[in-house]
């Protein structure tokens, strides 16, 4: 879906080479001071999955927080230059950036286009990419669809996608999000995605998201009359039975 004003959003991936995988585990006998007692998270900071977190938009005093989080990626969703502070930081950390620049869904438009949105699933359902922080300016509202379509990914049910997006972007939750969530339709993630490079989640494996095995239960739920996981199906509510 283009941008209100005609423009294509913005997609940026910078590269840098990720730092080697360390232990954040003090050795033994270390001081304590190793781990200050000033470690911040960024706002609305939580993991989502094994090595996916989100947040809001990193300041200078998160950054002693995040290096702990030995961050491979990160990727944002806000339409404007990422801030140079933030851009040395991640330079300096050999972290590489994904940028998904994307309006938010304000009534009575909603500005979210589903490509993009599946072009950023692709970079969190690769597991080189991890571990990989997501984030937008308050981590609510965009962040909040991305996390939910990632959650339609893993077979959540609609009930619990949106008691998660709601708890995150309260007070003001958006029924646009909501919606956008509700009828992303995840099968072109499904079609593009490496099974060789999925991470190790429950529901996601490279057995899970086998192409002629999603074939094969297509043509069989299509042949019941039924729907896949992650459908949208008013009958059953996105098929939780």
């Amino acid at each position: 879906m283009a941008e209100a004003d005609g423009q294509s959003p913005l997609v940026l991936v910078s590269t840098t080479t990720p730092p080697p995988a360390m232990s954040i585990a003090p050795a033994a006998g270390q001081p304590n001071d190793e781990f200050p007692e000033d470690l911040h998270p960024p706002e609305n900071f939580a993991m989502v999955c094994p090595y996916v977190y989100r947040s809001g938009m990193p300041k200078k005093r998160h950054f002693a927080f995040l290096q702990r989080l030995r961050l491979r990626s990160v990727l944002t969703l806000i339409l404007e230059d990422y801030p140079p502070l933030n851009s040395r930081f991640l330079e300096q950390q050999g972290i590489r950036l994904f940028q998904f620049g994307v309006a938010g869904n304000k009534e009575p438009f909603a500005d979210i286009p589903e490509d993009v949105m599946v072009q950023a699933l692709l970079v969190l359902l690769d597991r080189r990419n991890h571990p990989v922080l997501i984030h937008c300016n308050k981590g609510k509202h965009r962040t909040g669809c991305l996390v939910g379509c990632l959650r339609k990914l893993q077979e959540w049910s609609h009930t619990s996608i949106f008691d998660e997006y709601r708890r995150y972007s309260a007070p003001k939750s958006r029924s646009m999000d909501q919606q956008f969530i509700e009828l992303f339709d995840i099968r072109p993630v499904l079609d593009r995605v490496v099974p060789e490079h999925l991470p190790d989640w429950p529901t996601v494996s490279a057995q899970h998201y086998c192409r002629p095995a999603l074939q094969n239960a297509a043509a069989a739920a299509a042949a019941a009359g039924a729907c896949l996981p992650g459908d949208y199906c008013p009958e059953c509510d996105g098929c939780d039975e």
